[in-house]
């Protein structure tokens, strides 16, 4: 008899919630997949209070999946919707309050007198920047996907959202939150998965647009990396807007990086663009690291058949001629979409995309670069 999500959800619809209803019914189930007899999945609180209470909730889902015929392993995980409290924050910052005179968008300062060139981020060890030649092609998926996996393996790490025009990794975090001042000068991150993570998109009404000029898109660049009590991280990942811009020039120019991993598809077209993307770097004197082929092939979940849709090994051997690494091959895949879109990384939860993810962390780890 073949597994089907619909008797998942089927058993998951009979485990009652303490406060009323069941799983699936309030909507709670996020990342649902199944493979050769291996079900994951994971419930949603709506914080880290509510989770902590949930784990009976969570042992009887795993043991009603279990129970399935051609159920060989569960793996249920437990996460939180929003951040947790913290005790030490102020209490203008536990309510979401920003301080009066704290302004997101204006135009850059000065370094101080006797600075000159890039300049370190007080308590970040490495900061890791994420780019690619063009829009579309999984940068900010991989970002998030990336971060989570190496707070799995143990690293303290920090995400910021720098893609000002098109912020998405709240919605891909699962954060909403807006983040407090308790000075009006210092903002306080918000925390989701592990990761310390900061976007503009947190400060701004989400349906409203950034109509900014370059002056003011660099400002807020230098406010979130600046002004964010980011803390002791061993690595923080720097979600960049596709292209070269004002955004890459300032954050090479004035921040300290360890390197960049540029994000391609395996087409002609991306990998154009890529390569613009890969000289910017070199002629701002900051390192690539290595590539990330995304979208590599497309794996047929009812006979398993490939088809590389867009193209094949573009990535790869563009990373031989760079005498630059592969950090790794990522195929299309609808898992991570819609955990992406739920606000739960596909790399928090257990399965192959969340082990793709694992290596790609391992080898940063290993090779000394997060």
């Amino acid at each position: 008899m073949t597994l089907t999500r619909d008797q998942i959800l089927g058993e998951l619809r009979r485990i009652g919630l303490p406060d009323g209803g069941d799983l699936v019914s309030r909507d709670m189930v996020r990342a649902l997949g199944f493979d050769a007899g291996r079900v994951r999945f994971v419930i949603e609180a709506t914080d880290a209070e509510a989770a902590r209470a949930l784990e009976p909730v969570r042992r009887a889902a795993e043991a009603a999946v279990g129970a399935l015929p051609g159920v060989e392993a569960v793996s249920a995980i437990l996460t939180a919707h929003g951040p947790a409290s913290s005790p030490a924050r102020p209490a203008a910052a536990e309510k979401g309050g920003e301080a009066p005179s704290l302004k997101i968008g204006r135009h850059p300062t000065p370094q101080a007198p006797g600075q000159t060139g890039p300049q370190r981020v007080a308590g970040v060890d490495r900061i890791l920047a994420v780019g690619s030649g063009k829009g579309g092609v999984g940068k900010s998926t991989v970002a998030s996907n990336l971060a989570v996996a190496l707070a799995r393996e143990g690293r303290r790490v920090g995400l910021l959202d720098a893609d000002i025009y098109g912020p998405s990794q709240p919605r891909m975090m699962g954060v909403s939150k807006r983040p407090g001042s308790p000075d009006g000068k210092t903002i306080e991150p918000l925390r989701a998965h592990g990761v310390t993570m900061m976007s503009i998109g947190l400060m701004l009404d989400p349906d409203k647009a950034v109509v900014w000029r370059g002056p003011m898109l660099m400002g807020a660049l230098q406010q979130l990396i600046g002004q964010v009590a980011w803390g002791e991280l061993d690595v923080l990942i720097v979600d960049l807007p596709p292209g070269t811009g004002d955004i890459q020039l300032t954050l090479c120019q004035r921040t300290h990086l360890t390197g960049a991993i540029v994000v391609s598809t395996p087409q002609d077209v991306a990998l154009l663009d890529a390569r613009k993307a890969i000289d910017m770097f070199h002629t701002l004197k900051t390192p690539v690291l290595g590539l990330i082929e995304n979208m590599s092939l497309y794996i047929c979940p009812e006979c398993g058949h490939e088809a590389h849709i867009f193209g094949h090994g573009g990535v790869r051997d563009e990373a031989a001629r760079l005498d630059a690494p592969l950090l790794g091959s990522l195929p299309i895949d609808l898992e991570t979409r819609l955990a992406g879109d739920a606000g739960t990384p596909v790399a928090a939860g257990e399965g192959a995309m969340a082990e793709a993810y694992l290596k790609i962390a391992r080898g940063l780890v290993a090779g000394g670069m997060a």
